[in-house]
């Protein structure tokens, strides 16, 4: 299943002759298809969900920083809202999305996070993806890491054996304060 789509997502590319970014993002989704866990149809109903969740939920609650994100139809919320009323509101908005399996409430309440804090989860989660490179324990493309106030959020399917092995290099990257997994767990790794 996943080479025929990359096949035609190959095939879509030279259509677009020409047009070298789109040709580029074809290219680039591929290679992202092939190597993630997740089936195609997963991945971009993920996609779908996050943006859903962007435009339904988000974006009503003008006073707060939230983010979604999507792995494997299970959504993790992170971000802050002044109530715990509207941390409730949230999390029962992103469960009414259809697909959505699972939602893992990390919302806090309180003031929004400064852009000097945001700009440090940036490079943390940077400094995290950067460091799951070679490592020779879990693949990258395996783990989606997502940072709020220094906690690293770490997100896929993986054997326990990976999941220790990607939280060991997230507690240990600087600048994280806390890990904490919201992993789907498998047997064993599936051979590629």
């Amino acid at each position: 299943m996943r080479l025929i789509i990359a096949m035609l997502l190959i095939a879509v590319s030279a259509l677009l002759q020409g047009c070298f970014p789109l040709a580029a993002i074809g290219v680039g989704a591929t290679a992202v298809v092939l190597s993630d866990r997740r089936s195609p149809g997963f991945y971009i109903e993920d996609e779908k969900i996050e943006w859903k969740i962007r435009v339904e939920v988000i974006e009503g609650f003008k006073d707060a920083h939230i983010n979604a994100t999507s792995y494997n139809l299970s959504v993790l919320l992170t971000g802050e809202v002044l109530t715990e009323q509207a941390k409730k509101d949230v999390e029962a908005a992103a469960r009414s999305n259809s697909g959505v399996k699972t939602v893992t409430n990390e919302i806090t309440v309180g003031g929004n996070s400064s852009l000097a804090s945001r700009s440090s989860d940036s490079l943390i989660t940077t400094s995290v993806k950067a460091r799951l490179i070679n490592n020779g324990k879990v693949s990258p493309s395996h783990v989606k890491v997502v940072t709020e106030s220094g906690v690293v959020y770490l997100m896929g399917i993986l054997t326990r054996e990976e999941s220790d092995a990607a939280a060991e290099i997230a507690r240990t990257t600087s600048g994280a304060s806390r890990v904490v997994k919201v992993f789907e767990y498998i047997d064993k790794a599936p051979m590629l």
